[in-house]
């Protein structure tokens, strides 16, 4: 199967909902969740400009794990009380920081990264793992970004899971 999205949307907000209605139709249908994942990673990758990291941890029941992604080789295992992505993880809150480098126990998985947000993914009441968005730009999310990605992750969420997705 093929797959072809091209983004149109100047803004942010119209931007997050084009990508959010091409993950739903990319998951569609898809029972595998790290399948899933994957396409969404690249699905946003291409969607979303000045990315230089774009994918998923995945929670293992006591960590996050590395899930599929798009860009530089990262960190494998993150405990929920270190990072960007653990403190998501850990409050089942969006995490959206300015500057990664001010963040209290930051892990530099890619030292280019200067700015982060990172949505829980959450099925029914099961944390899935967490969406991690860097960027080598500070400041780079906004709160448009960040509310697009939180509904995109809301909309996609059951088709990250293991098993049968509920979607749409």
């Amino acid at each position: 199967m093929s797959f072809a999205f091209a983004p149109t949307a100047a803004t942010a907000d119209a931007r997050w909902a084009e990508t959010a209605d091409a993950a739903a139709a990319l998951v569609a249908g898809e029972r595998d969740g790290i399948a899933n994942m994957a396409n969404v990673a690249a699905l946003i990758w291409q969607a979303i400009p000045d990315l230089n990291w774009a994918g998923f941890y995945r929670f293992d029941g006591s960590e996050l794990v590395l899930g599929p992604f798009q860009g530089k080789a990262a960190c494998i295992r993150i405990p929920l009380d270190k990072g960007v992505c653990g403190a998501a993880a850990r409050t089942r809150a969006t995490q959206r920081v300015d500057d990664v480098h001010a963040f209290p126990g930051h892990i530099a998985c890619d030292a280019d990264s200067r700015s982060e947000l990172v949505v829980p993914v959450i099925a029914g009441d099961r944390l899935v793992g967490v969406l991690d968005l860097d960027s080598p730009l500070p400041g780079r999310f906004s709160a448009a970004d960040q509310a697009g990605a939180e509904a995109l992750v809301g909309r996609i969420a059951g088709a990250l899971s293991d098993g049968p997705s509920s979607l749409i």
